[in-house]
């Protein structure tokens, strides 16, 4: 079996929307924080993104913060119809560009108004709840207080569908429990396996997994075994590391970031890479996946 026998959708929300999709972040200056280098060239990636058959383009107004939602409305409106915006809520940008929890429900009100705003939107598609209990990764504790929260504005009429980010599978659990969970975002990649049994018990239900940092957590060795790989079959280490994903499991959704054309039609074309059972047992090897 290869890639391309994969499928080539999957259902998101109310939407089918394709496998390989556009994360905004990097659109943003040095560090997702202030204007791009290249604003015109930011606006290229965009609408490049959508000529190419991207359907799917997650961004936050708390990258720049505000810079990437009002590229992608200079970029992209009026909006094609079968364009999947998704956004996320939860934290703050400082002064100094640190990363801060904005979890109360009027902070949370406030970021949604922010992205409808910024966005030029009516109702925001997907709205993913990024939990920001730990600078470091997911960290267990209550989510039901900026859930119930941002159910309400779902409730007004806000938002469509209600995603979460940085969680772990008991806060997944407890989000079911609260409303309707569209997808879950978190840290997946080849050599960061921690949530093998979340993308199974999502795919099960026919929930979305969007894993973000493809190529984050990688050590100096694993990256020359992935290089490796990459050369043997003629591709690039990030084309080969996004195709492992879309065989993974049918339910993953790649929203891999760049600030280059370039850069975005050769993630793109991770989409045809074909990969065998034998190299699949080999890139498998690279990173030893958690006990879930």
């Amino acid at each position: 079996m290869v890639s391309t026998a994969q499928p080539a959708t999957f259902k998101l929300g109310d939407r089918m929307v394709k496998r390989l999709g556009y994360g905004a972040m990097q659109l943003a200056g040095p560090g997702v924080f202030g204007p791009p280098k290249d604003h015109a060239a930011a606006l290229a990636v965009l609408r490049d993104a959508v000529a190419q058959g991207v359907n799917h383009i997650d961004t936050s107004d708390f990258y720049g913060p505000h810079v990437t939602n009002r590229l992608i409305r200079e970029a992209l409106a009026p909006y094609p119809d079968d364009l999947v915006l998704v956004t996320k809520i939860g934290a703050r940008r400082g002064e100094d560009a640190s990363w801060l929890p904005a979890f109360s429900p009027e902070e949370l009100a406030r970021a949604v108004h922010d992205n409808l705003r910024n966005l030029g939107l009516e109702v925001l598609e997907v709205v993913n709840l990024r939990i920001m209990f730990s600078a470091h990764g997911p960290a267990e504790g209550s989510i039901e207080a900026p859930l119930t929260a941002l159910a309400e504005l779902q409730r007004q009429g806000l938002v469509r569908h209600i995603g979460l980010s940085n969680v772990t599978p008991a806060q997944v659990a407890q989000g079911r429990g609260i409303c309707e969970i569209a997808c879950v975002q978190n840290q997946y990649n080849l050599v960061h396996r921690g949530d093998n049994g979340l993308i199974d018990a999502l795919a099960r239900d026919g929930i979305p997994y969007v894993p973000f940092f493809p190529l984050g957590g990688f050590s100096p060795l694993q990256s020359a075994d992935l290089s490796d790989v990459a050369a043997r079959i003629g591709a690039t280490p990030m084309q080969v590391a996004l195709a492992w994903l879309l065989r993974r499991s049918p339910n993953i959704l790649l929203i891999p970031g760049t600030s280059s054309v370039v850069h975005l039609r050769e993630n793109l074309a991770a989409g045809t890479l074909e990969l065998t059972e034998e190299t699949m047992a080999q890139l498998d090897r690279i990173g030893t996946p958690a006990q879930t």
